[in-house]
């Protein structure tokens, strides 16, 4: 039996998600602390029962039928800052990091601006933004300086930017029961103005280039980019840039993403997904794999 302070039951997860789909959850829980945090997932692994960190919801699709487990809705919201490091409880988002830093003059994370994802959610997948000028790939790791994580044995440890083993889309935690419980970053002083400059042309470049989430929810990319191809110019190049079954999509805007039009399924993105896999590899020959997350039964 889990004892954790405000536990909820059978809490449907599509709101916490931003393609706006999934079923319910058997346990759910909201923590704002870190402490909180390692106390729930203690006592889930404790009494055995699966769970999920859950961050801004992106990057993810759960399942019609929900999750058979405990959700763990990490809201964790502790900054401090010493000179140029920064230290975030791993429930801060991305947008509140960037708004804090870039207002002290403090660069190295405004490449990230329009991203929604938490800092645990960023360490996870190191997170990476290719710029405008389409010439360098940001990622996540450049400027992480070191971590908090709770290990496999319950044990919390600080460990460096090594220890994650970061490659494109890519860190251990992928392959090891470890969650970030909060991470440091190493930025450096900037003029403001150039900074929000920075921002304002990330943002403006998203604008022009994906759907917005608040008209189009999605989970962002679908697929791992190919490099010198691009995985939404696969898609365009076969015809299915506007494709829909049930109630997703293939975005008009930007083909790798697949969109919730407004009643989509998780069924009906799995199966535009093999779609789309079946027919670029019958038609070019490339393999696209997934970078999203499938949390739940289906």
């Amino acid at each position: 039996m889990l004892h954790i302070l405000d536990l909820q039951r059978n809490v449907l997860l599509s709101p916490y998600a931003s393609y706006r789909i999934g079923g319910p959850a058997d346990y759910f829980v909201l923590v704002n602390t870190k402490k909180a945090l390692v106390e729930a997932i203690r006592e889930a692994r404790k009494n055995i029962i699966p769970y999920f960190i859950l961050g801004t919801g992106s990057n993810i699709l759960f399942g019609d039928k929900g999750f058979r487990g405990l959700v763990i809705r990490n809201l964790a919201h502790t900054i401090s800052i010493a000179n140029t490091s920064v230290t975030a409880s791993s429930g801060v988002t991305m947008e509140q990091l960037i708004k804090i830093t870039s207002n002290l003059g403090l660069s190295g994370l405004e490449h990230f601006a329009g991203i929604p994802s938490s800092i645990g959610g960023a360490l996870w997948q190191n997170l990476h933004f290719l710029s405008p000028d389409r010439l360098q790939t940001f990622f996540i790791e450049s400027v992480l300086e070191s971590a908090e994580i709770l290990d496999e044995l319950n044990n919390v440890q600080k460990v460096n930017k090594d220890f994650f083993q970061f490659g494109y889309d890519y860190s251990i935690l992928h392959d090891r029961k470890l969650i970030v419980t909060e991470a440091t970053f190493h930025l450096e002083k900037k003029d403001k103005k150039v900074i929000q400059k920075q921002i304002e042309e990330n943002l403006r470049w998203r604008g022009e280039k994906q759907p917005p989430l608040e008209e189009f929810p999605s989970c962002g990319s679908v697929f791992k980019k190919i490099e010198g191809v691009g995985a939404g110019r696969l898609i365009d190049s076969v015809g299915l840039k506007g494709y829909r079954i049930g109630g997703a999509q293939v975005s008009e805007k930007h083909a790798n993403f697949i969109v919730n039009t407004g009643n989509a399924t998780a069924s009906d993105i799995k199966s535009m997904i093999r779609l789309i896999q079946e027919k670029v590899k019958k038609e070019t020959g490339y393999s696209l794999e997934t970078e999203i997350g499938f949390i739940g039964e289906f």
